[in-house]
């Protein structure tokens, strides 16, 4: 092959491919315009909206999530223009393709359509402590596919929409006020009047604990080596485990000092007389 053959053909490669090259190298910028818009635009969204006191922050999340995927969807449209195919031309392509999406994403599109039941019923917001399935956690976010939820001891957990939707949710923060059951044991020899007036004086002491309902303190069970009294205080939800904690303390040390005993499992060993 000559210099000039040579010089041709890759006259000819030039010629040949230069305007698909011209042509990636614009939807290379369109698809990097259109990411960081898409990201920027979403942060700026939420921002606005969780900054505003009428608007609950998982409207703001999923709000921002809708803005991100409907300006990524824009930015292939655009991207699939720039190689000459229309937007005309791709709705036709999908609704062909509907069936055969449908099969293969159908995980993602039920995750999609049980966000939406998420944000229209709200059976947890951002913020509250939830139990989907056994998974329990503080909401962080809820997005177009998965709501994420972060353990007591900051571990992500991501929970697609789909399987929140269809599992039993418990949530712990969806009423303002919780009821806090205490159990305390007691020896046989002990007053159980006596011991309940003293956890029924620290209840009354503790500010956190609401007056109606009224607190509750029963007998409620005769065990194998202590006499069983239940307490069983509202307080705000907010409050529930520092209570529960604070009160623990506070009864061991009260009964400490009033002499009550709280017994621990033992055996009495009955040892026949000889014959």
């Amino acid at each position: 092959m000559t210099v000039e053959n040579l010089t041709n053909n890759l006259s000819d490669l030039t010629v040949s491919y230069l305007p698909v090259m011209i042509n990636a190298a614009k939807a290379f910028v369109v698809l990097v315009i259109g990411w960081v818009l898409a990201g920027t635009a979403s942060r700026i969204a939420r921002q606005r909206l969780a900054a505003q006191p009428r608007i609950d922050p998982t409207i703001a999340g999923f709000t921002s999530s809708i803005l991100r995927w409907l300006i990524l969807l824009i930015t292939l449209i655009a991207v699939l223009g720039v190689f000459g195919i229309q937007a005309t031309s791709l709705v036709a392509m999908l609704g062909a393709a509907t069936l055969a999406i449908g099969m293969a994403l159908q995980g993602t599109l039920a995750d999609l359509a049980a966000g939406f039941m998420i944000v229209m019923f709200r059976p947890y917001r951002v913020g509250q402590y939830v139990d989907i399935a056994g998974t329990a956690g503080t909401v962080k976010d809820i997005n177009l596919f998965v709501t994420e939820l972060a353990t007591p001891d900051n571990v992500q957990i991501i929970v697609p929409n789909g399987k929140a939707w269809g599992m039993i949710i418990t949530n712990y923060s969806h009423h303002a006020t919780r009821r806090v059951d205490l159990v305390f044991g007691i020896g046989y020899d002990d007053d159980a009047e006596r011991a309940m007036a003293v956890v029924a004086r620290l209840a009354g002491e503790d500010t956190r604990v609401l007056a109606d309902p009224e607190p509750w303190l029963r007998v409620t069970a005769l065990g194998d080596s202590a006499v069983e009294i239940t307490a069983r205080l509202w307080v705000a939800a907010d409050d529930y485990w520092d209570v529960k904690f604070a009160l623990t303390r506070a009864v061991k040390e009260a009964f400490d000092a009033e002499g009550i005993t709280i017994p621990y499992p033992h055996r009495v060993m009955v040892q026949a007389a000889a014959e």
